[in-house]
């Protein structure tokens, strides 16, 4: 059945997870007959606003098919408007009680602004805005004395979902209203797995 509460959402990501990591896929939902059953609508049980890391499928890592998971997806898990519209839609419109931020170790867009900091330098181009995104996360960092990329990663991620609350006020009200969580996750590209660096339960103010 279909997670239709935040807790729900977030036990069956974990427990697709595991199932991932142990090498025991089920594929749920990937066959022909879901496919025919979720052309007319959707009703995904959680947002995934990741990085775009090539390694990052989030139905994948998550073991899930069609129709389960609303992917939002930028380099570095940045947000813009966009972003922020997408993350809107799917909470409002599909009522889906779950959003995941989901960054993961050896984050390039993180090196990037790490080294960004270092140089007083930037790249050129929309890039350089892409990193430039980042680099309140590394000073943040800095700030409690956390240099390693992974240390920072869990920062930004944690940083993200602060980001996406105080940048959607409809968020932030589905979030107080109980009708909505949101969590940071991080992934291990070599494990395969996910742990949870930041959470905003539903019901918080």
């Amino acid at each position: 059945m279909t997670p239709t509460t935040p807790d729900q959402a977030l036990g069956e990501l974990y427990a697709g997870n595991r199932r991932f990591v142990t090498g025991v896929p089920r594929h749920p939902n990937q066959d022909a007959d879901h496919r025919a059953a979720v052309a007319d609508g959707q009703h995904p049980f959680a947002v995934i606003v990741g990085c775009s890391d090539s390694r990052l499928a989030a139905e994948i890592i998550f073991d899930r098919g069609l129709g389960d998971l609303f992917v939002v997806r930028t380099a570095g898990h940045t947000v813009g408007p966009e972003v922020l519209g997408s993350v809107e839609y799917a909470i409002t419109v599909l009522g889906t009680p779950l959003v995941v931020v989901l960054g993961h170790d050896s984050c390039g867009a993180v090196q990037a602004a790490r080294e960004a900091v270092a140089t007083g330098t930037s790249p050129a181009g929309h890039l350089g805005a892409l990193v430039e995104a980042v680099v309140p996360s590394v000073r943040r960092a800095a700030r409690q004395g956390i240099e390693d990329v992974d240390g920072i990663v869990d920062i930004h991620i944690a940083q993200t979902v602060e980001t996406l609350l105080a940048g959607s006020a409809v968020l932030a009200e589905r979030v107080a209203g109980g009708h909505c969580a949101v969590a940071g996750m991080s992934y291990r590209l070599s494990a395969g797995e996910v742990r949870t660096v930041a959470e905003m339960p539903a019901g918080t103010p």
